[in-house]
C-alpha cells in the first residue's frame, strides 16, 4: 500500500510538473485604474489556488471552534457517560 501512495504521489507531482513546463508564458493581469501585473501563468494559478485554500480552512474555522466548544461543555454535563466508554 504504501509503494502504492508512494507511485501515486510520483505520478501526480510529473504531471504538475509537466503543467508547470508547458504553462511558463507570461500573462498580464489587468485590474482597475490600469493597474496591470505581469507573471508567469502557474504562479497565478498557484497564487489563486492557495488564496481559495487559505479562505476555505478560515471560513470553517468558526465552525470547528463552535463545535468545540459545545463538545467540552457537554463533557462536562455528562462526565458519567465517558467514563463508561473508557
Amino acid at each position: 500500500m504504501r509503494y502504492l501512495t508512494w507511485f501515486l504521489r510520483s505520478v501526480l507531482f510529473l504531471l504538475l510538473l509537466g503543467f508547470t513546463v508547458r504553462n511558463a508564458e507570461t500573462v498580464t493581469l489587468h485590474y482597475y485604474f490600469g493597474v496591470e501585473w505581469q507573471a508567469p501563468l502557474i504562479l497565478i494559478l498557484l497564487l489563486f489556488f492557495t488564496l481559495g485554500v487559505t479562505i476555505g480552512v478560515l471560513s470553517c474555522l468558526g465552525k470547528i471552534f463552535r463545535q468545540r466548544r459545545i463538545i467540552t461543555s457537554l463533557k462536562k454535563k455528562y462526565p458519567s457517560a465517558l467514563d463508561e466508554h473508557e
